[in-house]
């Protein structure tokens, strides 16, 4: 059946260029470089996992209760967190040294200090409560005796939860004494900057957070400066570090592996040459299209390294090739760029299909990983399949002009050498048992496929986090490529261990509606009757904190409000159930405000529920309840917090990930049907072409489960990534058996002469591409090491796939479809 569309003339028309006009090709792409190059100042960094969750229905949630409801130790994106740790930072010196620090930020323009609070000025009030500002504030702790600062301390801890709450979790207030306290700087920023579960986005407050940490080191005394202008400068500083491990380590050994495959110096500096200007490119594409480098996007430069050097390759491997029986270099590179570009060109595209179906993805920072991924691999498949063959002839004709020296031209793994026999084992497999072992290993598939449903899903800030102590192996490295120090983590986890906090233990239910209305209050506690398993109890009661607690623990405090709440209470459960507007009223003027405004929005129109939740609980667990609580609600309500946000981005994230793997998949055997149909007239060649990739996905998940690796924001695309990269070695081995099954009288014979001329290429660039890509368990990041890995598993899979299985995939097609004779040939034999 004779090929149904023509496009002979495109590979023609290329084949024109290239070889006719080398010089011309290579100008050209030396301008679109520098027009590129262009775009790569505008390039930005963006780190963490607020990306993540701006599109999360929970995280907007979480959103609205931090703009809404100010907590005392919650920090924002316009605040700065200074934390003091010492012997006792409530004794006279330590109480010195915090509001130190504030008077001097505060007396610097460049901080735009708005406000100050610290545990410090609690007390120096306390001390003298006609001190307004910090001056007198120094003033009054300075006049004071330790025992006056103890009685003031007990004071506090007595009467102010605020003051309770910036201090550790050690605190005594007996002994007036405690090892760590948080003081809060706000600071106007211009615009006005939203706080959620994200972290290391950068923002204005980058350059005002610097310059506190010089005051605040300058001022003396153990005062750290942290807040998120502080995470997005230390983040890009990771990425920058990780990138400038990761990428010279790539393309260290990928040279190296060049030396092997090229052994010649021309050759190589050539193929780097291709390499520069694919990166180039799409860095230069990121800065025009405003795309940030974010951590998952770490993984893009190796990747496009260790495709584009399988691309360069094949290049000069098959240009070598025709080169031992054809004198004329034009004519043998044209021989080699007409079967070259239609195996490129159907690469590329099962490649972006693979990467592109990352599209789909809920989540912002795994589609633009898809874009960028894939608009890359197109840029690679126009470097390497139109200007590397440019630049190798227009420099093959200078080394005829001038000494330049030449080594080794010849082709990796030809007929009758070791490697080519070792690689021909897939042939002989064919030769023996085609049917039985296709079957074998697409039920093995089958059986991992099975396996692979059990991976985990995970989604956590930790994912993000540069590790709190970097391994020894980074101290061996010379500068500039050794990393720094790096505080965030270790930071975190301080603020974790040493203050009060039940973030992690802990749920909200964000209640949307009138609170003024008679049932609002009685809806509100009903909703924690009888509360599900993973939530933390009082009795038959779940434990929360709400404007319900807050009105029952007033009660005891105000006579007058007891009696308020008394003849509201039409049920006597303690809950006022009418009259609502008055109940508030009472409770936002007494000194029960500041601690209302934090369970009750100021407009009464939404009220924030805290809930106790068990530690021990998985977080699919605690979100599950939180979420049948907030169902019990009769009014609008969403089930939010840290633990909620992050298990709702883990099921985006499965959801993706088995989406983005359908379509790669789909998209893959349609377009592999369509384009056998247009190049060979037999659609069904493309089955055939799918049945190794199929195997090497399966063969992927189930050993993701079986090494303990997870579904997250990295791996995630791994699977779907698997087809983009894997069919490389499938549609390479592929297309050139349809060339050699018209020179060859037997399926076998051309299965031999395809392995021995493709798979040495094949065996270099899977080299180049393991490495390339495994040099990633080098970045900063421990969850871009486990995509690395992975990736490069993948690879070695997809590589033995296509020389074991598609051999017998190939005979078998033969047998149910018939043979592909040449157009001019009789026919010919399966053996």
């Amino acid at each position: 059946m004779a090929p149904t569309v023509e496009y002979q003339w495109l590979i023609d028309a290329a084949d024109d260029w290239i070889t006719g006009r080398p010089g011309t090709v290579v100008l050209v792409f030396l301008l679109v470089t520098a027009g590129f190059a262009l775009g790569l100042p505008a390039v930005s960094t963006e780190s963490g996992t607020e990306s993540f969750s701006e599109d999360v229905p929970e995280e907007q949630a979480l959103e609205a209760v931090t703009e809404q409801f100010s907590a005392p130790f919650e920090a924002d994106e316009g605040s700065t967190q200074l934390i003091q740790r010492g012997e006792n930072v409530l004794s006279k010196r330590g109480l010195l040294r915090m509001l130190t620090v504030q008077e001097r930020l505060v007396d610097d323009p460049g901080m735009r200090v708005v406000g100050t609070e610290s545990a410090a000025r609690l007390v120096a009030r306390e001390l003298d409560p006609s001190a307004t500002t910090l001056e007198a504030e120094i003033d009054a702790v300075e006049r004071a005796t330790p025992g006056q600062i103890r009685t003031a301390v007990g004071t506090l801890a007595a009467e102010s939860p605020r003051f309770t709450a910036l201090l550790s979790d050690d605190f005594n207030p007996t002994a007036g004494a405690a090892s760590a306290t948080v003081g809060i700087v706000t600071h106007e920023v211009p615009g006005g900057l939203d706080a959620g579960t994200g972290q290391g986005s950068a923002s204005p407050l980058e350059s005002i957070q610097v310059e506190a940490r010089y005051i605040a080191d300058a001022a003396g005394g153990d005062v750290v400066v942290f807040g998120s202008g502080i995470v997005a400068v230390e983040f890009g500083t990771v990425i920058g570090d990780s990138l400038l491990i990761v990428v010279p380590a790539a393309v260290a050994l990928i040279a190296l592996f060049l030396v092997i495959a090229y052994r010649d110096l021309v050759d190589l500096l050539l193929g780097l040459v291709g390499l520069g200007t694919t990166i180039v490119w799409t860095f230069g594409f990121m800065g025009f299209a405003g795309i940030a480098f974010s951590q998952i996007l770490i993984a893009v430069p190796p990747l496009l390294l260790a495709v584009g050097i399988d691309f360069g390759i094949h290049t000069i491997n098959r240009y070598r090739e025709e080169r031992l029986t054809e004198d004329d270099p034009e004519r043998a590179m044209r021989t080699a760029t007409d079967q070259l570009l239609v195996a490129f060109f159907i690469v590329t595209a099962t490649t972006v299909i693979g990467f592109s179906s990352n599209l789909v993805s809920g989540l912002l920072p795994i589609r633009e990983f898809g874009l960028v991924a894939a608009v890359g691999i197109t840029f690679t498949f126009l470097v390497f399949g139109v200007y590397l063959p440019a630049l190798k002839l227009y420099t093959d004709a200078l080394r005829d002009r001038y000494p330049i020296p030449t080594f080794s031209q010849t082709p990796i793994g030809s007929e009758g050498s070791r490697l080519g026999g070792v690689l021909a084992v897939g042939v002989i497999v064919a030769k023996r048992v085609p049917v039985a072992f296709l079957l074998v290993a697409l039920v093995a598939a089958g059986g991992a496929g099975y396996y692979a449903v059990g991976i985990d899903t995970t989604f956590s800030q930790e994912q993000f986090l540069p590790p709190e102590e970097t391994a020894d192996f980074y101290d061996v490295l010379p500068e500039p490529f050794r990393p720094g120090d790096y505080t965030i983590t270790a930071t975190i986890n301080y603020l974790e261990d040493t203050f009060e906090s039940s973030e992690d233990d802990e749920v909200v239910v964000y209640v949307e509606a009138p609170m003024e209305r008679d049932t609002a209050l009685e809806a509100i506690w009903r909703a924690g009757e009888n509360p599900p398993e993973t939530f933390v109890r009082d009795g038959r009661h779940a434990r929360e904190t709400s404007i319900v607690t807050i009105v029952r623990a007033y009660r005891t405090q105000d006579p007058e409000f007891d009696a308020l709440v008394a003849r509201n209470d039409r049920n006597a459960n303690g809950v006022p159930d009418q009259n609502l507007d008055q109940v508030y009223d009472h409770l936002l003027a007494s000194p029960a405000r500041e601690r209302t405004l934090e369970y009750l929005s100021e407009d009464r129109r939404s009220a924030r529920v805290v809930y106790a939740v068990k530690g021990d609980r998985t977080d699919a667990a605690i979100t599950a309840d939180a979420r049948i609580v907030a169902e019990r609600y009769r009014m609008g309500a969403t089930a939010t917090g840290n633990i909620v946000v992050f298990e709702a981005i883990s099921d985006i994230i499965f959801a993706s990930a088995l989406l983005s793997l359908g379509l790669a998949l789909a998209g893959t055997a349609v377009f592999l049907l369509f384009v056998y149909w247009v190049l060979e007239g037999r659609a069904s060649l493309g089955l055939a072409n799918l049945a190794p990739i199929v195997v090497t996905v399966a063969f992927v998940g189930g050993s993701m489960r079986y090494l303990g690796f997870s579904l997250n924001a990295f791996t995630a695309t791994v699977l779907a990534m698997t087809i983009g990269l894997g069919i490389d070695y499938s549609v390479h081995l592929t297309h050139r058996y349809i060339d050699e099954r018209r020179l060859q009288p037997t399926v076998l014979d051309a299965l031999s002469r395809s392995v021995y001329g493709t798979g040495g290429a094949l065996l270099g660039s899977v080299l180049t591409t393991v490495f390339g890509i495994g040099v990633l368990v080098l970045s900063v990041f421990p969850a871009i090491g486990d995509f690395g890995l992975l990736t490069a598993l993948s690879v070695i899979y997809a590589f033995l796939s296509s020389l074991l299985v598609l051999p017998a995939a190939l005979v078998v097609w033969e047998r149910v479809f018939g043979e592909m004779l040449p157009p001019e040939s009789p026919a010919v034999t399966n053996s």
